[in-house]
């Protein structure tokens, strides 16, 4: 679903969408879309230049970073998005030359043949609200190590044996000492 930035003739224009799951390319992505997204922004026009401003609300599934179960992630996103003409990058910065990134530089995108590409903004979107390490809950106490019982569920009787390869090298001369003592 693209927006044509040509149709838009108002300083501002309000924009109202539903995606429906299907709709958003989700091959490869480590979420799924599981509800209805909903898109709502203004459109502010200034010559070529724009500015979208809005929120995306939508619910994602996820695989737990600990136990690997499925759980939703409810997203309520606002953006505040400026957009250039791809022409405009090219005619301030050389291709060479290095340059710093300031603050605002962040918020800005390129748009390309009069369109702006909504899919790609909300996958942008959904990235940025994904957790760096997504839990199913704050107490989750993942899988065991050993027979893999979720241990959410079910208890188990392993006992934790944590050793250190390093010291595997270590550990032998110990027993190798031990024997030469006897």
């Amino acid at each position: 679903m693209r927006l044509e930035l040509s149709h838009i003739r108002l300083p501002e224009t309000e924009v109202a969408k539903v995606f429906a799951p299907a709709e958003l390319p989700g091959e490869g992505d480590e979420y799924r879309v599981l509800t209805p997204v909903d898109l709502r922004l203004t459109v502010h026009k200034d010559h070529d230049r724009f500015r979208l401003v809005g929120s995306v609300k939508a619910e994602l599934g996820l695989d737990c970073s600990r136990c690997l179960e499925p759980f939703v992630l409810p997203v309520d996103r606002n953006f505040d998005l400026r957009f250039l003409p791809a022409t405009a990058v090219d005619a301030e910065k050389d291709e060479d030359a290095e340059s710093e990134v300031e603050d605002d530089d962040v918020s800005i995108t390129y748009y390309r043949d009069e369109q702006i590409d909504l899919i790609e903004l909300l996958r942008e979107q959904f990235y940025l609200a994904l957790p760096m390490k997504p839990l199913c809950s704050p107490g989750c106490q993942g899988i065991c190590p050993q027979c893999g019982t979720n241990r959410n569920l079910a208890s188990c009787d392993c006992s934790p044996q944590v050793e250190d390869p390093r010291m595997a090298g270590l550990k032998t001369l110990i027993t190798k000492r031990k024997h030469d003592d006897a």
